[in-house]
């Protein structure tokens, strides 16, 4: 009888430490996606920082291209203003489309495109986008990892009994990333 009752509470014990072991494993994953998260808040501010500096610059030697100013600057209020990811994902696109077209437009400023401050800005912005990309992989993988942890046996039982929700990718759609490079030799 003792041998049994204790075979009876050896295994519960091992079932109470699987059952902690399972939670907390999830606690962890969650908690590496919210982090990743604030690495992508972290870089995105950066870029939020840089580009008053970037719109200042502009201002110095395009004097008639206040619209194409104007798109930049609303367009990076609304990344900072969004919520979510896919509202989010939105706004950056937008914003690095806004920021392309002034790119674009700058190049017919040789005063402009030879600034050394527009230059260093420029250098500072792709540095910034490289950091977000590479903050973006690591959220992505950090969420794949949670979600599939999410869905597997016995985890599963424990994420539902414990409400945790699977959560959203990152991602920006270039609408033009999809399309085939075009090549021309002539």
């Amino acid at each position: 009888m003792f041998t049994g009752l204790v075979i009876f509470l050896v295994a519960i014990a091992l079932l109470v430490f699987l059952f902690v072991a399972l939670y907390n494993g999830l606690v962890s994953l969650r908690q590496q996606a919210i982090n990743a998260w604030a690495q992508i808040d972290v870089q995105l501010r950066r870029r939020y920082d840089l580009i008053p500096n970037l719109v200042e610059t502009v201002k110095q030697y395009m004097k008639y291209e206040q619209e194409t100013l104007e798109k930049v600057i609303q367009a990076r209020q609304r990344a900072m203003d969004a919520q979510g990811m896919r509202a989010q994902g939105e706004a950056e696109n937008a914003l690095t489309h806004a920021l392309g077209g002034l790119f674009a437009v700058a190049e017919s400023y040789p005063d402009l495109k030879a600034s050394q401050n527009m230059q260093n800005l420029q250098e500072e912005l792709a540095s910034t986008e490289n950091r977000i990309s590479a903050a973006r992989q690591f959220y992505n993988d950090s969420v794949m990892e949670y979600n599939t942890k999410l869905q597997q046996f016995p985890q599963s039982v424990v994420a539902n009994m414990f409400g945790f929700k699977p959560r959203e990718m990152f991602e920006i759609e270039d609408p033009g990333a999809r399309e085939p490079v075009k090549v021309s030799f002539s």
